[in-house]
């Protein structure tokens, strides 16, 4: 993987994709459910993705990307499983 660093983004890429897939299947539960938590978690769903997508923009724009298309592909991957992550962790606790 050394020699090949989309190798291994293609190995994060297919890991967020799991992780998102939980995500998204215990959102639409608590979602499904109705109600003033639904409501929230819709709201929440909303403000997350806007606010992640301003600080990725913020990242590309100030070169905290990197340098390189691996670099910048790696630190993109990283950014979002970060928030994903924390979302899986939150909605499996209730």
């Amino acid at each position: 993987m050394a020699r090949n660093p989309w190798l291994k983004i293609g190995l994060d890429v297919w890991s967020l994709g799991m992780e998102s897939s939980s995500v998204i299947g215990l959102r639409t539960m608590k979602i499904a459910a109705g109600g003033a938590a639904a409501d929230a978690e819709s709201r929440l769903m909303v403000d997350e993705k806007i606010k992640a997508g301003l600080e990725w923009q913020t990242m590309m724009l100030t070169g905290g990307l990197g340098l390189t298309a691996p670099r910048a592909a790696a630190k993109t991957l990283a950014h979002y499983r970060r928030k994903v992550r924390a979302n899986r962790r939150r909605l499996s606790k209730g």
